[in-house]
């Protein structure tokens, strides 16, 4: 897994222990952006969504995390999205 050097919206990361202690089961996030908030050297503040295996969003959060420690996810991290059924015609 390579190591985050600089974020944008849609990146999808993987949260883990690494970037902080509250992530000991690790999560994948999509970033939406960003926050400007203060915070300590080193640590940011992220807007985004927490992804489940299959690639959809399951809860909107702002995380507080160690930038050195998030890693950019596998492409395997990720299973096929669900394909939306067309509607019925009749």
């Amino acid at each position: 897994m390579a190591a985050v050097t600089s974020l944008r919206a849609g990146d999808l990361l993987l949260v883990g222990r690494q970037a902080s202690v509250q992530f000991a089961k690790p999560i994948l996030f999509r970033v939406i952006r960003v926050l400007d908030r203060p915070t300590y050297d080193g640590w940011i503040w992220l807007e985004g969504y927490q992804i489940d295996n299959r690639g959809d969003a399951v809860e909107r959060r702002s995380i507080f995390v160690m930038k050195a420690g998030l890693r950019i996810a596998p492409p395997s991290a990720v299973g096929k999205p669900r394909r939306l059924r067309s509607p019925v015609s009749g």
